[in-house]
């Protein structure tokens, strides 16, 4: 069964049309990378770094609310009393912030 000339055309046309879009999928992704990903990037990391500079690094005042800070058996490690990651500058204990503060 041999193909007609116009068949054959076409199939040719179709192979090299599939392969090519691989190739422009490829450049476009990399086109944005660059045109859209990296200066995102760049504009996040101004505003943490604005952010930061514009934060008050001071103790917040602490307020006992009832309902925060509630021990109702002792952390398993430490005192019992200090959370596993515990920050003394950010967080408090059921009594208040520990060490000299405001």
């Amino acid at each position: 069964m041999a193909m007609s000339s116009t068949a054959m055309v076409a199939r040719r046309a179709l192979t090299a049309a599939s392969q090519g879009g691989h190739e422009g999928g490829a450049r476009t992704w990399k086109i944005l990378s660059f045109v859209l990903a990296l200066p995102g990037v760049a504009v996040c990391m101004a505003n943490v770094y604005l952010k930061m500079q514009a934060h008050s690094h001071d103790t917040p005042e602490f307020v006992s609310y009832p309902h925060l800070r509630i021990r109702t058996k002792p952390w398993p490690w430490s005192d019992g009393n200090h959370s596993l990651f515990h920050n003394t500058h950010t967080n408090a204990l059921p009594t208040g912030y520990e060490g000299p503060h405001h």
